[in-house]
């Protein structure tokens, strides 16, 4: 449901926004309108702008980028991105403070100007102010502070503890902490619950739903866009749109969103079809000949006269009815729907059968300060979730399998033969180089052969040609996981593997990781992935730090 509506908080709006980032062109003449109390979820396919979009909301977008168009934000938008924008050397205690400045000034502006309310001037100064300050809740900041740092488990950390030390859910959490604390009336998310722990998810969850003003969020987790999201608006909608007739917005969550779309692309593909046997008859009317008419009857013995005047008639019918239909073939072809383009779908086995018997044995465990596992055996053609809050170590974990980090002690056997990783932060060494030749490179000239990158169904055809570098997030994770598919392994380790990828890539790889035949260790957080997992689950309890460090 929408927060309660506080009309004294603004709107956003955008208008014919267009951005370019040199040849192409990201977005197009979009239109959006957020009223506050509504939270409108950006759904759509890696690479379709949610991101661009997210920044040209905030007024981040790069200086190369080409913007058209007009942005109406409230004054106090707070972005939330993918990395919070706090200086590594910044104190746990400095950010908290500092989130209480501007509430503080607001109560100050409060209690200064209620001194002047002789004139009207002085009177609608105090009102703006007033308004301005109750929107925040500015008077109960602080409490609100330390509830939100309480809360979110920054509490128990030190405040002088450095950002630059802090993990990636523990560097969200307290960028959490700040916008509870100052309660803009304006937030926009880029994919908010990446390195977020349940319990940190249940917090924002709880937030956002109370928050008066607008949200904006991206997200790849289908739990939030449900439990979160009063609109959703799709950058990459079919032919026919959300609302079959080319609109965007879609009012309620990603699960009712997901049966209609499924709807809606079946309606265009009907739509297509019949429109294509429509041309095809249009087409053959204007070729029409006299046949059709007068059948081509030849005259008979004193009729010529008759047979002309007739004749005639038949030529200006025939030009009549070619008029007709070459009228009709122009609207209908300028009316027509697009071709509906395949649709990009995950084509391929994530795994190899492998061998049997145990792939995976591990006894005692440790990494300093990050991990700590007493007993692990993996067996051939098991699935395995690894779960556990910030902190339990879980990337940890599959960095030590992969051989990519070393224990500090205990043992580690993994007797796969070929073993392939899906990181998080997918980086590749030479960012100009084309998606497909990065492809090729890294999986080898034989293999690449065998399985090439159109195959698998996981990059977009027009983009198999843009350098790494020019590709979303969300694409070079796709690539990243085609280059592991493409080794066919029989171990298979993936760190938050829904992270940054569409929505409907999500829910194709979950349905391959409950069939592959191989072997699978899978690190996530999304709760969507999680209440449907089949196989094992391993809970990793955090590793308890003290200080900094």
């Amino acid at each position: 449901m929408p927060a309660p509506t506080d009309l004294r908080l603004p709107a956003l709006h955008v208008s014919g926004l267009d951005v370019w980032f040199g040849t192409r062109q990201v977005l197009q003449d979009l239109d959006l309108t957020v009223p506050p109390g509504r939270r409108t979820g950006l759904v759509g396919e890696n690479g379709s702008g949610k991101s661009t979009l997210l920044r040209a909301l905030a007024g981040t977008l790069p200086s190369r980028a080409l913007v058209s168009g007009t942005v109406d934000v409230p004054a106090d938008l707070v972005m939330l991105g993918q990395e919070p924008p706090f200086r590594d050397h910044a104190t746990i205690g400095a950010v908290l403070a500092g989130a209480l400045v501007p509430l503080r000034r607001m109560v100050a502006d409060v209690e200064r100007l209620s001194a002047d309310v002789t004139d009207e001037t002085g009177q609608t100064a105090y009102a703006a102010a007033l308004d301005l300050a109750v929107a925040h809740e500015a008077w109960h900041a602080d409490r609100r502070a330390a509830e939100s740092a309480e809360r979110l488990g920054l509490g128990a950390l030190d405040p002088a503890r450095e950002v630059g030390t802090l993990s990636g859910g523990q560097r969200t959490r307290l960028a959490l902490a700040t916008m509870m604390t100052t309660r803009p009336s304006c937030l926009v998310l880029d994919e908010p619950t990446n390195h977020l722990d349940d319990d940190a998810v249940e917090q924002l969850t709880a937030f956002l739903r109370d928050l008066p003003g607008v949200v904006v969020l991206a997200s790849h987790d289908r739990v939030l866009l449900d439990d979160v999201c009063t609109d959703l608006f799709d950058l990459d909608p079919s032919e026919l749109g959300t609302d079959g007739r080319g609109g965007r917005r879609f009012g309620g969550g990603w699960t009712a969103y997901e049966e209609q779309r499924a709807a809606t692309r079946r309606r265009w593909e009907v739509t297509y079809e019949a429109q294509q046997e429509e041309l095809d008859r249009l087409r053959a009317a204007t070729r029409v000949g006299t046949s059709s008419i007068a059948h081509n009857r030849p005259p008979r013995d004193n009729d010529k006269f008759i047979y002309g005047f007739k004749g005639a008639n038949v030529d200006r019918t025939l030009a009549r009815r070619k008029r007709d239909a070459e009228r009709r073939l122009a609207i209908a072809e300028r009316e027509q729907v697009r071709k509906p383009r395949p649709p990009l779908e995950l084509r391929t086995e994530l795994t190899a059968a492998g061998t049997a018997g145990r792939l995976v044995q591990v006894r005692d465990l440790e990494v300093v300060r990050r991990l700590r596992v007493d007993r692990l055996d993996v067996e051939a053609g098991e699935h395995v979730l690894v779960s556990g809050a910030n902190g339990s170590g879980k990337t940890t974990l599959l960095g030590v399998l992969s051989g990519r980090l070393q224990p500090t002690s205990g043992s580690v056997s993994v007797a796969a033969r070929r073993v392939a990783e899906l990181v998080q932060d997918v980086r590749f060494d030479e960012p100009g180089r084309s998606a497909h030749a990065t492809y090729d490179v890294l999986v080898g000239p034989e293999r690449a052969a065998r399985t090439p990158l159109p195959q698998l169904g996981l990059l977009p055809p027009d983009r198999h040609g843009t350098p790494v570098a020019l590709l979303s997030v969300g694409q070079r994770r796709r690539l990243g996981l085609a280059i592991a598919v493409a080794a066919a392994p029989d171990l298979l380790l993936l760190d938050e593997p829904t992270n940054h990828i569409s929505l409907a890539l999500a829910g194709e790889l979950e349905e391959a990781l409950q069939t592959t035949p191989g072997t699978v260790v899978v690190a996530s957080h999304d709760r969507w992935l999680r209440r449907r997992w089949a196989g094992t689950e391993l809970c990793l309890s955090p590793v308890v730090v003290s200080g900094r460090g």
